[in-house]
């Protein structure tokens, strides 16, 4: 779009044009010039009783679609309460874009009311964190917030924008959005890892991470089908399988099952697809030794400063989760029966683990488990906290 805009017209232009139907935010004043060109749009603002909310909003939208959340809130408390819902998303590997309103420009640096240095609150905790004091350069910069939100390793970006700069008029056209590459692995690297898994009698997967379609869902349960590969949900990512398929042998997560820690501690080969190998997926890093695992690792990530950061790495490949079980599906491991077995026992070992006792009390919590484990819909979205 051409012609003369304000600030706020243009935040709300370049939305349009990367494709975002909702916003989640507490409306706060320093950014109503936003507000205001938002409401000229077909775009949904979802008002949140606080800006953490908003935040965990947005990330959800990130894990739900593989397209960035956005999250709009206001300066100083707006920003503080919001970065729950950022770290949230850093830690998740999940794509969001923060906007903040920010005091005007010729009160920076002077300590004006609820004035905060978002490059330095917000920047160990997101891909990017930056500040648009000109008018002219705002555009450029929302398009270049959705390519890094959403390239590599996903994750969340903020930039503060001044009442003052959001006010300012341009003509400056809108920025077509950026391009986002997605990591492919080579033929060899796919071959590599195929070899990895034939050599192995006990291989398990472990997979997580950000940017999981519903297609490389389907193509990791059907990949693990067809060669007998057992497969364990990362930490917050229960959904990246079926959990109803013979393969699933339960999360590495918080009260990890013995099941689960035995199907991680008895392999042989861990293939980790998507994840960080973090605290709570590695029982604070006790399952795998870190210096000289017993299983042979093959770690697969969007991001190459990810391989081997954690352990020693014997296949490393930097691959897009969703890109790479593709490929791998169009791929087969010769049969073995020692691997058949092993699947088979796994998740035997994971069903007889997950039977719930009945529980004292007037509520029996683990009947209200199996109540809902029947009635539920297929397609209902569980939530905890």
């Amino acid at each position: 779009m051409t012609g003369s805009r304000t600030g706020g017209q243009i935040v709300a232009d370049a939305l349009v044009a990367h494709g975002v139907s909702h916003v989640f935010g507490v409306p706060g004043e320093s950014y109503l010039a936003v507000l205001d060109a938002i409401h000229d749009t077909d775009i949904e603002f979802v008002i949140c009783r606080q800006e953490g909310g908003a935040a965990y909003m947005a990330e959800a939208w990130g894990r739900l679609t593989g397209d960035p959340g956005v999250c709009m809130v206001t300066r100083g408390p707006g920003a503080t309460n919001a970065s729950v819902g950022i770290h949230a998303a850093r830690e998740n590997s999940q794509p969001m874009v923060v906007l903040i309103g920010q005091v005007a420009t010729d009160e920076i640096g002077r300590e004006a009311f609820q004035e905060i240095d978002y490059r330095a609150f917000l920047g160990p905790i997101t891909k990017w964190a930056t500040q648009i004091d000109d008018v002219d350069e705002l555009a450029e910069a929302i398009s270049m917030a959705f390519k890094i939100a959403a390239s590599g390793r996903p994750g969340p970006v903020a930039i503060a924008l001044p009442e003052d700069m959001l006010r300012a008029d341009t003509t400056n056209a809108d920025v077509t959005p950026m391009m986002i590459e997605r990591a492919t692995p080579t033929s060899d690297e796919l071959d590599a890892i195929i070899a990895a898994i034939a050599d192995a009698e006990r291989p398990v997967i472990i997979a997580g991470g950000g940017r999981w379609t519903l297609d490389a869902r389907a193509d990791l349960t059907a990949f693990a089908e067809h060669n007998d590969l057992p497969v364990l949900a990362a930490w917050r990512f229960h959904d990246v399988v079926d959990n109803l398929s013979d393969i699933y042998c339960g999360e590495a997560g918080l009260a990890m099952p013995q099941a689960v820690r035995d199907t991680i501690t008895q392999a042989d080969l861990i293939v980790g697809l998507g994840i960080r190998f973090g605290e709570m997926t590695t029982a604070g890093w006790t399952l795998i030794d870190l210096d000289e695992p017993t299983q042979r690792i093959v770690h697969i990530h969007p991001e190459r400063t990810q391989l081997g950061r954690i352990y020693p790495t014997d296949v490393g490949v930097c691959g897009d989760p969703s890109v790479t079980i593709g490929a791998l599906r169009e791929m087969s491991v010769p049969a073995s029966e020692p691997r058949r077995t092993w699947c088979s026992a796994r998740r035997a070992a994971f069903v007889d683990g997950s039977r719930i006792p009945p529980q004292p009390g007037p509520l029996d919590m683990g009947e209200a488990m199996r109540w809902l484990q029947a009635n539920a819909p297929a397609d209902v979205i569980f939530t905890n906290g």
